[in-house]
């Protein structure tokens, strides 16, 4: 299982660049846009941390902090807050913060805070995608799903396991179409906008990792999905 975080962030920017980064790096994100859906995404699911923006419309990250301690003492908790004075630190711990994080946010550091304080919670959870435990020959590249790493002549390169996950649906349907509605549902579990999104910026990935090989193509058949075209 993958790690779910409920990210509460008002900007725009910022709220796509850090789910897509996070996404990158195997966590299943859900963005909500101000406090009022945070709470709302909280009642309808099951999170293992959240990520609050202090400074948000409709109910403040503190105030949505102390709501959700109320239903769930144990839930770790991180604050990103463009302000760094002494007085709001303390009223972040005060409101159940495990960790505060200033703006402009380090996302490698993110990560970094993020597995600590899982880690000290007990709720880190460790992700395994189902089914990875196939190899492939790819042209010239072979790709290992159990241990995720694609190997061209003696260069070996390791995979996230989104990154896994996805080629591996190319390789099972090599030469033929892939929907885009299946590889999200598969992957991402959900077909909105940022996943969308997200799925296009790993599939331009796949295509870089794969560029040593030049008969190999992965074709985006328009309004339709995708072919893994390799010998």
């Amino acid at each position: 299982m993958q790690t779910k975080i409920l990210l509460a962030e008002d900007d725009e920017t910022l709220g796509f660049l850090l789910t897509e980064f996070l996404l990158s790096r195997n966590f299943e994100v859900h963005w909500a846009k101000d406090g009022v859906e945070a709470l709302r995404m909280f009642n309808e699911d099951r999170y293992d941390l959240c990520l609050l923006d202090v400074m948000m419309p409709a109910l403040d990250g503190l105030t949505v902090a102390e709501l959700l301690r109320n239903r769930r003492p144990d839930l770790p908790v991180i604050f990103l807050t463009a302000k760094s004075l002494h007085t709001d630190v303390v009223k972040g711990f005060r409101a159940g913060a495990d960790d505060y994080i200033i703006k402009p946010v380090n996302e490698e550091e993110l990560v970094a805070r993020i597995h600590a304080v899982l880690k000290r919670t007990g709720a880190e959870v460790t992700a395994a995608g189902p089914g990875n435990h196939t190899v492939y020959q790819i042209g010239d590249y072979i790709f290992n799903g159990e241990k995720r790493y694609l190997q061209f002549e003696n260069d070996r390169m390791d995979l996230t396991e989104m990154e896994s996950r996805l080629l591996k649906t190319l390789c099972e349907k090599k030469g033929h179409l892939v929907s885009r509605e299946v590889v999200l549902e598969k992957i991402w579990g959900r077909q909105d906008f940022l996943a969308r999104k997200s799925m296009d910026v790993f599939i331009s990935r796949l295509r870089k990792y794969l560029s040593k090989d030049e008969r190999i193509r992965i074709v985006n058949v328009h309004g339709s999905g995708f072919v893994l075209e390799a010998p």
